[in-house]
């Protein structure tokens, strides 16, 4: 079985930061993992974007055309990757700050106002973990156990973001798990 998803967003949105520990808790699970980072040179408000595959089975190429999922933090990113997704696959959507819904109904969508969230945890920083818990709750790329543990190290270094950002994971997770109960495609 193989798991790939193409998370994108502005620069400082932490888009790299949670494909890398997706990547980790991938490679925690044994299984063959590639993270594959693309930003410009811009330091923050610029593009990134990054592939994660985890797979079974050895990694042919980190390059995924047509991922089983997206995850957009903002609207340039979901303009760019919607088309993208294979179809039956998962699109992600921060709707904090995308105001358009999907143009597909082949593919199950799961809007996340991750931003809301993190304010709510009165953790502004935190919509990235919002983001990767609905991830992980949709799609059970990884166990969410692991991922708890990645986290942990992470941020083992400022005690105070280990909660916080536990907690935003948790309540993406719960999101992200509500639709995949549903099942259905949009």
């Amino acid at each position: 079985m193989q798991n790939d998803v193409i998370m994108a967003g502005f620069g400082g949105q932490g888009v790299l930061l949670i494909g890398k520990m997706l990547a980790y808790a991938g490679m925690r699970e044994g299984k063959e993992v590639s993270w594959l980072p693309s930003y410009g040179p811009e330091m923050r408000g610029g593009t990134a974007n990054c592939t994660v595959v985890i797979s079974d089975r050895p990694v042919g190429s980190p390059v995924v055309q047509h991922p089983r999922a997206v995850l957009a933090l903002n609207l340039p990113s979901l303009d760019k990757f919607e088309s993208s997704v294979k179809p039956g696959g998962v699109l992600l959507i921060n709707s904090s700050l995308i105001n358009r819904d999907s143009q597909r109904d082949d593919i199950t969508v799961v809007k996340v106002p991750a931003n809301e969230i993190a304010n709510e945890l009165s953790n502004s920083r935190g919509a990235n973990m919002v983001a990767l818990g609905a991830y992980l709750g949709a799609t059970h790329a990884v166990s969410l156990a692991v991922v708890e543990g990645v986290v942990r190290e992470t941020f083992a270094a400022k005690p105070k973001l280990v909660d916080v950002n536990l907690e935003a994971l948790h309540r993406g997770y719960e999101l992200g798990e509500q639709v995949a109960r549903k099942g259905e495609p949009r």
